[in-house]
């Protein structure tokens, strides 16, 4: 099975932690995110992954040779302008198109969770749908609208914005996604947005033209976003207390 980590970002909310370094490289308790993603992936029997990179690119690279790409089949996407997590993995679609018809997972570098990607994986081959969303009921600016089957059928961009549907559904729930997705190669194939764009916008577009993106409910696990400096403290802290385990 493969993996793709996406690492590009400026990492602007992680200032000054990223000054002089990539989001990727930032530590908790000792080990980068990168390092802790990789060796979450390959607990679960990951060994192919493809890592987006850009802001300090090198640093990247030169991490992973020192440690011997955490004994991984390591392939660097290098993206001279920023793609956002649609247009990088539109970039890398290559490398999951190789794989035939096996589900790959999808996963930003600036979250650490404890999901069951065995389990999640096998509610996305369960259901045979094109993607798989790991999602939380939690407050947040922006939530995903799913309908009664906990299919993807619009988004709220904003506390105070409408809801955007795409497809009828009565009613909705608004969940909050965790930045881990489980995705048949065949989506990588109907990508048809150019430039850089996030990937929840090619989700809508193919909900809207019924292809189905299904909520996987992550509430039971650890999850943090890493996107700011009080956060990466967090859990940190989390680590000392045996709350998230390394």
């Amino acid at each position: 099975m493969k993996a793709m980590i996406l690492a590009a970002g400026l990492g602007t909310r992680l200032r000054p932690l990223t000054d002089d370094r990539p989001k990727a490289l930032v530590q908790i308790a000792g080990h980068t995110l990168l390092e802790i993603t990789l060796r979450r992936l390959a607990s679960f029997g990951i060994r192919d992954v493809i890592i987006n990179v850009h802001h300090f690119a090198d640093q990247v690279v030169d991490f992973l040779k020192n440690n011997s790409n955490f004994g991984l089949r390591i392939e660097i996407s290098r993206e001279e302008v920023l793609l956002d997590t649609g247009g990088g993995l539109k970039k890398a679609a290559w490398f999951f198109l190789q794989n035939g018809a096996e589900p790959f997972v999808l996963h930003n570098v600036d979250v650490v969770s404890t999901i069951d990607l065995a389990r999640m994986v096998q509610f996305h081959r369960d259901h045979q749908v094109l993607a798989t969303l790991a999602v939380q009921k939690r407050e947040t600016s922006r939530q995903l609208l799913f309908d009664s089957q906990h299919l993807l059928c619009g988004r709220q961009a904003g506390r105070d914005q409408p809801h955007e549907i795409v497809r009828a559904c009565e009613p909705t729930e608004a969940l909050a996604f965790s930045g881990v997705h489980v995705i048949s190669p065949r989506l990588v194939e109907r990508i048809t947005e150019d430039g850089a764009f996030s990937i929840i916008t090619s989700y809508l577009r193919l909900a809207a033209e019924a292809e189905r993106i299904l909520a996987f409910p992550a509430d039971s696990y650890y999850w943090r976003d890493l996107g700011k400096p009080e956060n990466v403290a967090q859990a940190t802290d989390d680590v000392k207390h045996g709350i998230f385990p390394l």
